[in-house]
């Protein structure tokens, strides 16, 4: 899995968002030049994220945009898939029991890569925005997490 850009920059804006007032609206240009991310960039993920409800848009001159829920409650895995970056390791799709093979079955791999994606989105869905922002990945300790994420059908 190869995490895009845009989960990365998504990630990195709500970060910095959580660390604002949550009082004073930020504006998107205020969030691009901290992040050193584009304006029209940060336009089309702040749609996705406003989208999903992670963010709330305020106008008026006070500014454009505040965490719609708190830090400790917004996850990292809600940010990648509000921005529809899969977090999944198999290049199988989600066909009804076919597989990613040209004969319809699944690959002999299929169950390692399927439990590392499991793992990768528990990993993610155990952090929030309050613990990246706390500095708490920074001193290794992780959090403790299930694989949380629905299994999903064979493919």
């Amino acid at each position: 899995m190869i995490l895009g850009t845009k989960a990365r920059y998504a990630v990195m804006a709500m970060v910095e968002l959580a660390g604002r007032d949550p009082e004073k609206p930020v504006t998107l240009a205020q969030l691009a030049l901290s992040q050193e991310i584009t304006v029209p960039y940060l336009e089309q993920i702040f749609s996705k994220l406003k989208h999903r409800g992670l963010v709330v848009s305020v106008r008026g001159p006070g500014g454009d945009y505040v965490l719609a829920h708190s830090a400790d409650d917004t996850r990292i895995s809600d940010i990648i898939e509000a921005v529809e970056e899969p977090i999944k390791m198999t290049r199988c799709e989600n066909h009804a029991g076919e597989g990613c093979l040209s004969k319809k079955t699944r690959c002999l791999t299929h169950d390692l890569w399927d439990g590392l994606g499991k793992q990768i989105y528990g990993y993610l869905h155990g952090i929030s925005l309050a613990d990246v922002r706390s500095g708490k990945l920074k001193s290794g300790r992780v959090p403790d997490f299930q694989a949380a994420r629905p299994s999903s059908s064979p493919a």
